[in-house]
């Protein structure tokens, strides 16, 4: 393995589209989502550690789920839990990432990539790693993969790139995700792939781009500069991370950058981002319904979404295209062409319950 690999896996976010079985306590990234026997994370874990030292493998994510981290993870040491006192999107998290490695290599390359997306070619997805990791080492350059598009999604942001021969293609411009007609006219150019939202660059091409287009949030981290991988880094982070401004590192550094490259990239990306998405990779049977942890009988039914606690027993019977969830304390019964009020009908959910 190559000591100058590094990676932070970005395991903060609350997955709320997947509630009931992903709640602020215990967000997706940290569950078996497809029924494999490991949760979100550790397959990611697992993924980057066939390219990566596994010691030089970090973990961001918020300061309420560093036990979980550690029990997902009980190989990872307290110095790769990268613990976030406030949220502030991704480019808070990745510079502070990026100051840390830097002060352990400052040869080093880094891959930045989300611990809840499905990937079906796992040995395709490494080598296209690999191949990027190369291409930042010699060049100075932020790299981001994208994925070939199957169809016309309207779930996705876009990537659009310059023509030519080379497996690294120059990005023209970034698209937030598009409403139908315009993902139709992407998918005919042919020039667009989907923003998988996984960057890689080295840590001098980053922090040089911080330095440019992030100048204040740099001379905040730059205060630490001598508590990195020491035992005052978590109160330095704990008194000054929520000072950081709140903006992603798409708005706040790849729209702004001048030298931002793409790697188009087909090993079987899901970001599953919600229980529609999840039922797209589970296998189905032959009436189309998908089953995760559970023992079903289906009578008329149809292209239903099933899941439950520990393998129960569920009989369906006359109702098709909906969304069952089961957990240890909620049962919710949702039709699939709504999924996307999941989120909002989760807070009223949680409302009621709470006066209840």
């Amino acid at each position: 393995m190559n000591k100058n690999y590094y990676a932070v896996i970005m395991a903060g976010g609350v997955g709320s589209r997947f509630w009931p079985v992903s709640t602020p306590d215990n967000p997706k990234q940290f569950q078996d989502m497809l029924g494999t026997g490991e949760s979100l994370i550790r397959q990611t874990f697992n993924r980057l550690s066939t390219l990566i030292p596994q010691d030089q493998i970090l973990i961001a994510t918020n300061q309420r789920y560093k036990n979980l981290v550690m029990e997902h993870l009980p190989e990872v040491t307290e110095n790769q839990v990268l613990l976030e006192p406030a949220m502030r999107n991704t480019a808070p998290c990745i510079l502070y990432s990026a100051l840390k490695i830097m002060d352990q290599n400052s040869e080093a390359v880094m891959i930045v990539a989300p611990s809840d997306h499905h990937i079906e070619d796992e040995a395709e997805f490494v080598r296209n790693v690999k191949s990027a990791f190369e291409a930042c080492q010699k060049n100075d350059i932020l790299m981001t993969l994208g994925i070939k598009p199957t169809g016309p999604n309207t779930g996705y942001g876009y990537i659009q790139f310059e023509e030519g021969e080379r497996e690294v293609k120059k990005v023209k411009n970034f698209t937030e995700k598009p409403d139908l007609k315009t993902a139709e006219k992407f998918i005919a150019q042919g020039d667009y792939l989907w923003n998988a939202g996984i960057f890689i660059w080295s840590v001098k091409s980053i922090l040089d781009s911080f330095k440019r287009s992030l100048p204040e949030m740099c001379h905040l981290f730059e205060k630490g500069a001598s508590y990195w991988n020491s035992k005052k880094e978590t109160d330095f982070i704990t008194d000054h991370y929520a000072e950081a401004e709140n903006i992603s590192i798409d708005y706040g550094i790849m729209e702004k950058a001048q030298n931002v490259y793409v790697m188009g990239t087909d090993f079987g990306w899901n970001d599953l981002g919600t229980w529609g998405s999840l039922y797209d990779k589970l296998e189905k049977d032959e009436a189309d319904n998908a089953i995760v942890n559970a023992k079903s009988y289906f009578i008329d039914a149809k292209n239903n979404m099933i899941s439950t606690k520990g393998g129960k027993k569920i009989v369906v019977a006359g109702i098709s295209n909906y969304i069952i969830v089961e957990t240890d304390d909620t049962i919710m019964i949702y039709p699939k062409s709504e999924e996307q009020k999941i989120k909002e009908v989760s807070k009223e959910a949680e409302k009621r319950f709470r006066k209840d």
